[in-house]
């Protein structure tokens, strides 16, 4: 039978709100940004395996989690991101990362894009349009691939060994343009390249005609949230010019990463 020393921690966990251990909890997951295992939040949280089973399950049926193809493993659920998308959305927020936006877009000449991943796509959070009138233009909120374009493979390039494998054995490399990489090994190569170099390139792969060079934001825990990228036709626009703007693209990647 514990003593009073033992069952201590447990009690005084318990006492704590319901709400606010669903949110302690949701936060941890968040923190770890991998899928997880109630079991492995039992020595960081003081909670009991039967309640951390029980919260999470509530987490589930809400929306907040989703559960992992091998049934026991959580990661974050729709609504977690939505909340996530809603807060980098935020006015105060969304008022100094346009600023940001604009100033980059104007010192190179090209559309710039804030973009976050979702699942199996990369979603434009915000857009700075040029004032050129040949531009490539898409809303806010647009979904484009992972596989060809450069905030995709950015996003890619953070996956682990495993996951990236998954991924290039299960995904439909399909050619967006004759330039689209649609091979596994193909696309493993330039991933590669990609976590050498920090940066990444789509040269016509998503649409034929246009560029574009993308960098990482990066939070307190080194991780990838978002990405930042601009994006020009060629007939304006090559390869050897945007290399030459790749500075000021970092040097605004750090100004909206002190926004995190």
């Amino acid at each position: 039978m514990p003593n009073a020393t033992e069952s201590a921690p447990a009690a005084r966990s318990e006492r704590i709100p319901t709400t606010l251990r669903l949110l302690t909890l949701l936060e941890e997951i968040v923190r770890l940004g991998r899928p997880v295992k109630p079991s492995d939040l039992s020595g960081t949280t003081d909670l009991p395996k039967p309640t951390l089973h029980r919260l999470f399950q509530t987490l589930e049926a809400e929306g907040y989690l989703q559960r992992e193809p091998d049934g026991r493993s959580y990661s974050v659920g729709r609504r977690a991101r939505e909340m996530a998308v809603a807060t980098l959305s935020t006015q105060r927020v969304r008022t100094a990362r346009l600023a940001i936006m604009r100033a980059l877009a104007k010192d190179v000449g090209e559309t710039c894009n804030f973009a976050i991943p979702d699942r199996e796509s990369m979603v434009y959070l915000d857009r700075v349009e040029t004032d050129w009138p040949l531009r490539v233009q898409f809303s806010v909120g647009t979904h484009v691939p992972l596989h060809c374009t450069a905030a995709g493979k950015l996003y890619l390039a953070t996956l682990s060994d495993v996951r990236l494998d998954s991924y290039l054995r299960n995904a439909n490399l399909d050619a967006k343009t004759p330039h689209t990489l649609t091979t596994p090994d193909a696309l493993r190569a330039e991933i590669e390249k990609v976590r050498a170099q920090g940066f990444a390139v789509d040269n016509e792969e998503f649409l034929e005609g246009v560029i574009a060079f993308a960098v990482p934001l990066r939070d307190k825990n080194g991780r990838m949230p978002a990405t930042i990228a601009f994006q020009g036709p060629t007939q304006r626009l090559s390869i050897e010019a945007g290399y030459t703007h790749l500075p000021r693209l970092k040097r605004a990647a750090e100004e909206l990463s002190a926004l995190l």
